[in-house]
């Protein structure tokens, strides 16, 4: 009995040893872990405190370059979080079997945007891929922001400046989409439409606004020949390119696809928002409906960009796909005159 009792005792003393010697590895690498954990905190830290100061000297000494740097550090944040997103939504729709036009409003509306911002960096990156272009590109893009920079990596400042310009643009070709309009209500062979059609025209080059009902009253005349969107003449067809801040300068039955595809994006996007509500849209939401559909809402108030969507959805929800001329005509006819008729 005592040997056995010394041998219990050696062996929890023996199983206590091995536990203890088990636990030593356990306890370095916790210790280890907690330690590189503590100095990638203090690195961190010390990085931030670098940076504070150098931010803080580019804003005493290089007040210009400061706002290109914050803008630039901030932008790539920006389109980093609307990477993130994107994919999210892509998942959503690979899941789910969903198309885009299923999408809600600003599920679809950030898709479409990040599509334009990726066909507008395409240039850029292509020219950036021979060895040492990076200089190049910097000159390039200091120089010509508008042109090359997507909307992330403007300021405050060049977003309204450069929204005023791509819309002076943009309504250069306003006068040559009406005065097709009233060209071809000429060639209409029933009289009481082309009245109705020429008096619209009319009413609008004289400065006033037109009502959704006269828009509706003509809707017929846009599903055919001579005003559906296969049938437009192609000066026409250019015209309303400019206005959806597309290229003109392709063969004509692309310019027609095109025209076509992006007006019908925007029809999915209006019912959309329809459903979502115009009450739940913030300012700037407001403000970027009514410029993609042809309004220049950078100097007006959310209520003047709410009061004017719900015209243009009062229009936009009523038509058929086979009356989208209508809807890519009335980008012109409904804004031209807004904030003259408002007055």
């Amino acid at each position: 009995m005592p040997r056995q009792d010394g041998a219990v005792q050696g062996g929890s003393k023996a199983a206590d040893g091995g536990l203890f010697f088990h636990c030593r590895p356990l306890v370095r690498c916790l210790s280890a872990k907690a330690s590189s954990q503590a100095f990638l905190a203090a690195f961190v830290s010390k990085v931030k405190r670098i940076n504070g100061r150098y931010e803080r000297f580019l804003e005493r000494t290089f007040p210009r370059f400061y706002v290109l740097y914050t803008t630039f550090t901030k932008g790539i944040q920006a389109l980093f979080w609307e990477v993130k997103e994107i994919r999210k939504i892509k998942l959503k729709m690979s899941r789910q079997r969903l198309n885009s036009h299923q999408l809600p409003y600003r599920e679809m509306e950030r898709l479409r945007q990040f599509r334009r911002d990726l066909i507008k960096a395409i240039p850029i990156g292509i020219i950036a891929i021979p060895p040492f272009a990076n200089f190049l590109v910097i000159v390039l893009m200091y120089f010509f922001p508008r042109q090359l920079l997507i909307r992330y990596f403007w300021t405050p400042q060049q977003q309204v400046e450069f929204l005023d310009a791509y819309h002076a643009i943009r309504r250069e070709a306003y006068s040559d989409v009406v005065k097709s309009l009233a060209l071809a209500a000429r060639s209409l062979p029933e009289p009481r439409l082309r009245e109705q059609l020429q008096e619209l025209c009319t009413k609008v080059q004289r400065g006033s606004q037109p009502r959704v009902a006269e828009l509706c009253a003509v809707r017929g005349l846009f599903s055919g020949s001579p005003l559906g969107l296969n049938k437009l003449r192609v000066s026409h067809v250019k015209a309303l390119s400019h206005v959806l801040f597309l290229t003109p300068h392709l063969p004509a039955f692309f310019l027609r696809y095109r025209l076509r595809s992006h007006v019908l994006e925007i029809r999915h996007l209006d019912r959309a928002m329809l459903r979502l509500g115009l009450s739940e849209l913030s300012e700037e939401e407001l403000k970027a409906a009514c410029y993609l559909r042809g309004l220049d809402s950078t100097h007006l108030s959310a209520s003047e960009c709410r009061a004017w969507l719900e015209r243009w959805l009062g229009l936009s929800c009523r038509l058929q796909a086979s009356e989208a001329s209508l809807l890519a005509n009335s980008m012109v006819l409904l804004s031209l005159n807004y904030v003259r008729a408002k007055e």
